[in-house]
């Protein structure tokens, strides 16, 4: 009714203005009164877009009240070069002197405000020429902010203002499409809280949604770009790195996730600690469409967990294998006890000042009837997960009494004890009983305590320091340094010890390492707290003198001796007193991997089945070829598209030793990886089948590419001259 009167007083479009009525005053009143009940406007425009007639409420908003008459209309709003094509349309329509209805404009009030209009107009016809236009206009800038807050809610999570799963999966098929054009690659991390169940469990749920909101800003810190991280729900996280495929750089910023989102938290004055494992899966060479990489970066965030949690793993074709195996392994594991698989081995810990052993640290070695000696960095993880650790724990420590007391001399034995472990309300009962049990002194069992058994402040760890330090007992706190370093706990902690985790000492002689200022901080912070410094892991003599030159108080160490069964150990102390003299190379090497694993190498277009003997960051021994001349260089193929440019430093009959162009990486499960892969593009390209098993090049033939004017490569005479099929075949059977 109303617009029906306006549209009387102002016109009926491209027909001629009507004859004045007698009712046009009530029907200008009727309009004012809408007019100011803020319910929409009206305008007008001469045949030029000038302004005839604004409303008010209109000048209010557009020109802060002052007179508009004579202004451009179109120049009140916004042209950008940003608008959306409804926004284009208000131009063409007053150009085209057409009518137009609901057209969506934008006008600023203020620096940082902007406002949103909604405006219908219709073309005014005075004796068959356009005389301007005659419209209607309407404030929406309420409904578009609550539509655009409706929008964000719809596509953010509401907790942390992260994307949400329906976003993060939206943008995921976009950037994945765009990669594939691009024919470049795109990274995903998959992140998963570790023991943040015990925040929500004791703290409650509003603790758990503060420390949810805390995470999602570190990632975000790390991460550097907000529209690059989602929440999926829970506690876990995701992480989209279009541009990326160098698993060194992948690595690096998993390793700085683990390392913000373990930092500790202050949640309504308590003091949360917890951790994270990653998952990373890159495209193309993990999966080339949203699921499978997804998929994918999923199995390598279990294998993460599934290694002991608080590190990072990228995915790789033998997960789904691994965690069968693991599975199976767990099994074995039940009855390793019962069936007496597990012993005890014993390392030196060595005064650094006279070479004077004066203490070992227990260790559990499982040697498994099928498949030999199981190395500890897998089955403990598996005893952690599946609860087991207890049990084996236990073992370890009556067993280590047991043994100890027999020994002469008096030597301190070290005992390492899980967080699980430690946090049972038992455990100093069960300490007492082994001591009893086996009639050790108690000044001779040291038990070694990482920082993690602090994730859970309260009376009740400090009533089981009290008690264990009650029984006479030594505590050493393990690992210093690698997960929740805090000070705080030291000033009421028992600690008699400090080890220096083998990290830091490894990288301590490297040029520009950080290690060694961190190594003296720790010594001359033990020296303050009377506690002796115990330093892991030394294998070269470099990092021995600079322990020496340190302070450090004892070593321990391959430099010394590796860890032995207790029968040898026994035979040791039975020639007096035990001094080891220190032996080992004069400088740091990297660590070499022992394997027996087929791969690649390709040289002069020629590809050879070898099989890889040790792997090292910086070289590798590989086996099946003869004679091969120093210098030589190879491709190899370490599968996966994981090629390394390699150059013959070291040749002895079928051995060669090979040194990298370029170092490998860590990938985040004890193992290496090249930082780069060559995508399936690029192996097509090159002419290179893939083995459909997707392990690597599929060779054809005795050459791949190339070739004389026969058609057929000729041979290396070093080739020539050595079992080529036979390393083949004994490769297929490895």
């Amino acid at each position: 009714m109303v617009l029906r009167k306006a549209r009387e007083v102002f016109g009926r479009g491209a027909v001629e203005a009507p004859p004045p009525r007698t009712s046009e005053g009530e029907a200008a009143a009727l309009c004012h009164t809408y007019e100011d009940l803020g319910l929409g406007f009206f305008w007008s425009t001469d045949g030029e877009g000038r302004v005839t007639y604004l409303s008010p409420g209109a000048q209010t908003l557009l020109t802060e009240g002052a007179d508009a008459t004579g202004q451009n209309f179109l120049e009140m709003f916004l042209r950008t070069g940003g608008e959306s094509e409804g926004e284009r349309t208000l131009p063409f329509a007053f150009a085209r002197k057409g009518r137009f209805e609901k057209i969506t404009v934008r006008s600023e009030r203020g620096e940082d405000e902007t406002l949103w209009w909604s405006i219908s107009g219709e073309p005014v016809i005075v004796r068959g020429e356009f005389a301007g236009f005659r419209g209607h206009c309407e404030d929406i800038t309420g409904e578009r902010r609550s539509a655009e807050e409706s929008s964000h809610m719809a596509m953010h999570d509401a907790l942390t203002g992260l994307l949400n799963r329906r976003r993060m999966s939206q943008l995921l098929e976009r950037t994945l499409t765009f990669c594939s054009s691009q024919r470049s690659p795109c990274a995903i991390m998959l992140i998963d809280l570790d023991r943040f169940k015990q925040v929500n469990d004791t703290l409650g749920h509003a603790a758990g949604d503060a420390l949810l909101k805390q995470v999602a800003a570190r990632l975000v810190r790390v991460v550097g770009d907000k529209e690059k991280v989602s929440r999926l729900g829970g506690d876990e996280f995701q992480v989209i790195m279009p541009g990326i495929d160098d698993r060194g750089v992948l690595g690096d910023i998993a390793t700085s996730i683990i390392t913000s989102i373990s930092q500790p938290y202050t949640i309504d004055g308590s003091r949360c600690l917890i951790g994270a494992s990653v998952g990373v899966a890159v495209s193309p060479f993990d999966g080339d469409d949203s699921d499978s990489l997804v998929r994918n970066a999923d199995l390598a965030l279990y294998a993460a967990k599934g290694s002991g949690r608080g590190r990072f793993r990228f995915f790789s074709a033998d997960l789904l294998k691994a965690a069968a195996d693991r599975r199976l392994l767990e099994e074995d594991l039940h009855d390793a006890l019962q069936k007496d698989e597990l012993e005890i081995h014993y390392q030196p810990v060595v005064r650094a000042e006279d070479n004077h052993v004066v203490g070992v640290e227990a260790l559990v070695r499982w040697n498994h009837p099928e498949h030999g000696p199981v190395s500890p960095a897998r089955f403990i993880p598996i005893a952690e997960e599946s609860n087991l650790i207890k049990g084996i724990g236990e073992w370890v420590l009556r067993r280590a009494c047991a043994e100890a007391v027999a020994w002469p001399g008096g030597l301190r034995v070290a005992v390492n004890v899980s967080p699980v472990q430690f946090g049972d309300d038992g455990f100093p009962a069960l300490v007492a009983s082994a001591l009893a049990n086996s009639g050790l002194d108690p000044e001779l069992l040291e038990l070694e305590i990482t920082e993690s058994v602090f994730l859970q402040e309260g009376g009740a760890t400090n009533d089981r320091f009290k008690a264990l330090k009650g029984l006479g007992v030594r505590l050493a706190l393990d690992d210093f340094g690698t997960g929740y370093s805090s000070l705080g706990y030291l000033k009421t902690a028992p600690f008699d010890k400090i080890k220096i985790d083998q990290s830091f000492v490894r990288g301590a002689t490297e040029a520009g390492s950080r290690n060694r200022a961190i190594i003296a901080a720790i010594v001359a912070l033990a020296q303050a707290l009377e506690m002796d410094t115990t330093a892991e892991g030394v294998e070269s003599f470099d990092q021995f003198d600079l322990m020496k030159s340190l302070n450090v108080t004892l070593v321990q160490g391959y430099i010394y001796s590796k860890p032995i069964p207790n029968d040898e150990f026994v035979k040791k102390l039975n020639e007096g007193n035990w001094i080891i003299e220190p032996s080992g190379p004069a400088f740091q090497r990297h660590d070499r991997q022992a394997m027996f694993r087929r791969i690649g190498v390709i040289h002069d277009n020629h590809y050879y089945p070898v099989v890889l003997r040790n792997l090292s960051v910086s070289g590798a021994l590989i086996e099946g070829l003869v004679d091969v001349p120093i210098g030589s260089e190879f491709v190899i193929d370490l599968g996966e598209g994981q090629l390394a440019v390699a150059k013959v430093r070291r040749s002895r009959k079928r051995q060669q030793g090979l040194e990298f162009e370029q170092a490998l990486v860590p990938d985040g499960n004890g193992g290496l990886c090249t930082r780069h892969r060559a995508s399936p593009y690029q192996l097509a390209a090159a002419g290179l089948p893939q083995s459909p098993k997707g392990d690597g090049i599929q060779p054809v033939g005795p050459h791949l590419i190339g070739g004389g004017e026969d058609g057929k490569a000729s041979m290396p005479a070093f080739a020539m001259a050595s079992d080529w099929k036979g390393a083949a075949l004994r490769a297929d059977v490895a």
